[in-house]
């Protein structure tokens, strides 16, 4: 059977690719709980972290979720989560500052919300915590960023932790296993369009 050039660099290619891949999954031996920030001004950031806690109650995982900024119960990601049996939904916040306006009373919030994560922390049955917004309160110092690390380096060692927010603290991101940064190219609430259940909420 004849191939053209074409074809034959795409199996060049492919071969070449197939080797790459193989290697690395082969030097990839050990099994630990991974520290995941998602981070950047881009829309998506909770998506994908909701998106990895599905993936895990796919796998037989128990799922912890913490939200320190949204105060709003009416969330699609909300209705549907809670209604899964291994899942534990709190909402730490009370809406973003602009709306409280009192940053003695955030900060009060984020660490009696912290209190609640660092019993998810201890908890070995816990097998990936969504802590959701979390890089705004470090931001704002209402969390003391060593502090909040040192908890997290102390959680189980199978225990999977991704972490949402915009200008994640640099310390935070030396932290992590994987850090991925979503950005802001177009986004329809500039156009005028509010935001859409099943998208935005």
């Amino acid at each position: 059977m004849n191939i053209s050039d074409q074809e034959q660099r795409y199996l060049q290619r492919a071969r070449r690719m197939k080797s790459v891949v193989d290697e690395a999954i082969a030097r990839a031996d050990r099994d630990q709980g991974l520290l995941v920030v998602l981070t950047g001004n881009g829309k998506g950031k909770s998506t994908s972290a909701f998106g990895m806690a599905a993936r895990a109650l796919g796998h037989g995982m128990h799922v912890g979720v913490a939200q320190f900024i949204k105060g709003r119960s009416d969330t699609g990601e909300e209705a549907f989560f809670r209604a899964q049996p291994h899942v534990v939904w709190h909402v730490l916040g009370e809406g973003y500052t602009w709306e409280t306006q009192n940053p003695v009373r955030d900060a009060g919030t984020a660490q009696r919300g912290w209190a609640v994560v660092q019993d998810m922390l201890r908890n070995p049955a816990l097998g990936l915590l969504v802590l959701d917004e979390l890089t705004y309160p470090l931001n704002d110092g209402w969390l003391d960023t060593k502090s909040v690390l040192a908890d997290l380096q102390t959680r189980p060692p199978l225990q999977h932790v991704v972490i949402t927010g915009r200008a994640a603290p640099q310390a935070l991101c030396d932290a992590a296993d994987t850090v991925t940064e979503l950005r802001d190219v177009k986004h329809a609430f500039r156009a005028g369009v509010r935001a859409q259940l099943g998208v935005d909420l």
